[in-house]
């Protein structure tokens, strides 16, 4: 399900249309004018935005649900180690895709939408980063778009992109036989180069000025997708990221503030932005009509019974 076999040779423009065209949700950017060119906030997943790999972080849940065994889980916890404790190089990377493709091979993908379901908040809600939801946050606020782009399957990018209020996703999918599950063959590959092509691929879709766009991620094997913009940023970048982030003068962040959700003030579960719109137009009518009221009331003799002007007193009180 995550970390496919690769691509032989470079993906043609037809595979990344098709790629395109089946992201988590459409996006509508209400707040920059027609005339503005849009803009996005591209962000890698794994050790980016939440502290863990995604996919590792699922396998206790897929153990109970009875899709690995014992052993898996067991190899799955020492790879989340290797990834957690420097990242893993391109080799490693290889070899952990191919393991993890075979592994997946024969799952059936509704049971394996349904497990990721059941537990997203559970797993993935604690090791969200604070500084990357606020970042989010802030890029919505600035009228961008948010995509998530990320090597891990879409089964599980997908939902928790949607936690998050991304409006795209691109991620890894696997091809799905007759019988709903995985035949252990890749679909799309959301890996180096192949990123980069993904997030051009948008910006001619979308509409995006990429000089004016954002990256963030932690791996050097994302270098492609960060020179495609305009304003790309290591975050917890791997000893040849931050190399490279050095030579080329891009900032470097650090998160370590892992946050759940709910105890944050729940601006990343706002409505959309045509919510919002319609909330604020509601408002500014029932705005106008208290004004209405108001002007009213003043040209409206007042009684002089006592009772009444005592009760006046603590109504503006209570106001204030």
């Amino acid at each position: 399900m995550v970390y496919p076999r690769a691509f032989s040779g470079k993906p043609t423009r037809h595979t990344l249309r098709r790629m395109v065209g089946a992201y988590a949700r459409p996006v509508e950017n209400h707040s920059v004018p027609h005339s503005t060119p849009r803009t996005a906030a591209f962000f890698d997943l794994d050790k980016t935005v939440i502290a863990k790999s995604s996919t590792l972080t699922f396998s206790k849940s897929f153990y109970q649900g009875g899709l690995i065994n014992r052993r898996a889980v067991l190899r799955t916890a020492y790879a989340q180690f290797v990834f957690l404790a420097g990242g893993a190089d391109h080799d490693q990377m290889e070899r952990m895709r191919e393991y993890l493709s075979s592994l997946c091979r024969g799952w059936d993908v509704a049971q394996v939408r349904e497990i990721v379901a059941e537990t997203l908040h559970d797993l993935i809600d604690p090791i969200i980063y604070d500084e990357a939801a606020s970042l989010i946050e802030e890029h919505h606020a600035a009228g961008r778009d948010v995509v998530i782009v990320s090597t891990s399957g879409a089964e599980v990018v997908e939902p928790i992109g949607e936690l998050l209020g991304a409006d795209r996703v691109v991620a890894t999918r696997m091809v799905v036989g007759e019988d709903g599950r995985f035949t252990g063959e890749v679909e799309y590959y959301a890996y180096g180069p192949t990123k980069e092509e993904a997030v051009r691929e948008l910006a001619a879709s979308e509409g995006y000025d990429l000089e004016r766009c954002y990256a963030y991620s932690d791996s050097a094997t994302d270098v492609p997708m960060l020179s495609a913009v305009g304003h790309p940023f290591a975050v917890n970048p791997d000893r040849a990221l931050r190399r490279e982030a050095v030579a080329r003068g891009w900032p470097v962040l650090s998160f370590n503030r892992p946050v759940p959700l709910k105890q944050r003030l729940p601006t990343l579960s706002m409505p959309s932005r045509p919510a919002l719109a319609v909330m604020a137009a509601v408002g500014a009518a029932m705005a106008t009509a208290t004004l209405v009221w108001y002007a009213s009331r003043r040209k409206t003799p007042k009684p002089r019974l006592g009772l009444i002007g005592r009760s006046g007193r603590v109504a503006r009180n209570a106001r204030v």
